[in-house]
C-alpha cells in the first residue's frame, strides 16, 4: 500500500477502529498488535516478540500477552469484516476441542481473522525459534477446525468480508463497495 493499512479511512472511521469495534463484539479488551509508541492513542498495545516473523510474530505476541483460553486475531486489512461473523466464529470455538478456528475461503486459510487457544503459545514459539514462519504447519500441528465457505454461506455470511486491502486498487473497491452497501441499508 505504501502507507500505514491501519489509519486508511472508509466512511469515518479507519481500518484499525472497525477492526477495534468488531473484536470488541467477541473480547471486551482487545489489544493491538504493532509499534507503541504508533498505536497507543487508539488502544493497549503489545509488540512482537520476534520481529521480522510475520503474522505468525502477531499471533505469538496475542497469545503470549493473554490470560484468556480463547484469543481472536483479527487482521486491520479486511475493512468489511462483520462483527456478527466473529460472533457465529466464537459460538463455533464454544462447541469445539480443537486448538485453532480457522475460516478457509476458497481454499485459503485465512489465519489472521480466527480464534486461537492460549494453549497453543508454545507450538507457536517453537515454530518460530526454528525458524519457521508459515502458519499452516502449526495450524495443522495443533489441529484445527476450519470453517469452510460453503459452512460460511450457509451460516449466512459472504465471502466479501474476506477482501483483503493490499493495493490502491483493493482500496478504492472495498471504499466503493461500502458507499454502495451503506445506499442500501
Amino acid at each position: 500500500m505504501g502507507m500505514d493499512k491501519a489509519l486508511l479511512r472508509i466512511g469515518t472511521e479507519t481500518f484499525l477502529g472497525l477492526a477495534l469495534a468488531n473484536a470488541g463484539v467477541v473480547n471486551r479488551a482487545p489489544v493491538i498488535v504493532g509499534e507503541i509508541p504508533r498505536y497507543s492513542a487508539y488502544g493497549p498495545v503489545v509488540e512482537d516478540q520476534y520481529v521480522g516473523c510475520g503474522p505468525l510474530g502477531g499471533i505469538h505476541a496475542v497469545l503470549a500477552s493473554s490470560s484468556t483460553e480463547w484469543n481472536l486475531v483479527l487482521s486491520v486489512d479486511l475493512p468489511l469484516m462483520k462483527s456478527e461473523f466473529l460472533e457465529y466464529l466464537a459460538g463455533v470455538a464454544a462447541e469445539c476441542q480443537e486448538m485453532a478456528i480457522v475460516p478457509k475461503i476458497d481454499g485459503q486459510v485465512q489465519p489472521l481473522c480466527a480464534l486461537y487457544r492460549r494453549d497453543m503459545l508454545p507450538v507457536v514459539e517453537d515454530a518460530l525459534q526454528r525458524g519457521r514462519y508459515k502458519i499452516e504447519p502449526v495450524l495443522l500441528e495443533v489441529g484445527t477446525r476450519f470453517v469452510a465457505d460453503e459452512e460460511i454461506s450457509a451460516a449466512g455470511f459472504s465471502a466479501e468480508m474476506f477482501r483483503n486491502v493490499n493495493t490502491p486498487e483493493d482500496y478504492e473497491w472495498v471504499k466503493q463497495h461500502w458507499a454502495a452497501t451503506a445506499v442500501r441499508q
